[in-house]
């Protein structure tokens, strides 16, 4: 504060348009940033420059209901939105008519040294991030039937999300359901007792699911994950940029550190 009035008194000596004045500017603007949002508002009073607060930084999550791996990316994920103060978008899409299209394998129809191989990862992940898991849950099936088992979870978490509710604790509780308590989130009345459970309305998003609002952004989210080569669960995008995969998300913190000191 002390800071910002000396600064305002050297500029109300100063002639606009002297290099005096661009340095008083240049004083307050840095003065600015370490002050409170009304102190940068009273700053910007003072000097008729105009006044900014940081752009909310926006990351888009495209995944499916289904990812062991969007499971144990969503503490990590959660903790970096945190800290970062970004806006998290959740964009569940048809993971079994894009990925084909971009390079994705479905586990359904790798190999078997390549299916061993997956339930490996999946067991050291879990023991290295300390996250409960089944190895072949009750209600994950293999052959991937029926056909679209898995979207209307995602379905719920869109109308969840455009109901403006905490659409993060519901995914995180359908993922959880899936992989560690072994629950068929592919029944209605399931998914209903699992929102009801995180305090949210189960009857009004099971009705919403297939709302022409919800179905139109499940597709829009599905265009828009084939548009950018998406070919994994999850995929976080920032700035068009895509990382895949929960062992990125390392990569994403780095590169919104680094946007937030290009902003600065």
């Amino acid at each position: 504060i002390r800071s910002f009035a000396v600064a305002s008194s050297r500029m109300l000596a100063a002639t606009p348009g002297s290099r005096h004045d661009d340095t008083i500017q240049m004083k307050v603007r840095t003065v600015r940033g370490g002050l409170s949002r009304d102190g940068g508002r009273i700053a910007a009073a003072c000097t008729g420059l105009p006044f900014r607060t940081r752009d909310v930084i926006e990351l888009s999550n495209y995944y499916t209901l289904s990812s062991p791996w969007a499971y144990f990316a969503g503490p990590k994920l959660q903790d970096i939105v945190r800290r970062h103060r970004a806006k998290l978008m959740l964009k569940p899409f048809d993971f079994q008519a894009v990925v084909p299209k971009t390079g994705g394998i479905p586990l359904r129809t790798r190999p078997e040294p390549r299916r061993k191989y997956h339930a490996l990862e999946l067991a050291r992940w879990r023991d290295y991030l300390g996250m409960p898991l089944k190895l072949s849950p009750r209600y994950y099936p293999i052959d991937g039937l029926p056909e679209g088992w898995n979207k209307p979870a995602g379905w719920m978490v869109i109308a969840a999300q455009q109901r403006g509710d905490d659409a993060f604790v519901l995914s995180n509780a359908m993922l959880r359901a899936l992989w560690v308590e072994e629950r068929d989130i592919a029944d209605p009345s399931v998914r209903q007792a699992i929102a009801d459970e995180n305090g949210l309305n189960g009857a009004a998003l099971v009705a919403a699911e297939k709302s022409a609002e919800v179905q139109a952004i499940y597709r829009r989210n599905s265009e828009e994950a084939l548009a950018l080569g998406v070919f994994g669960s999850p995929t976080i995008v920032l700035d068009g940029e895509i990382f895949w995969g929960q062992d990125r998300l390392d990569f994403v913190d780095r590169a919104l550190a680094l946007r937030a000191r290009r902003i600065e």
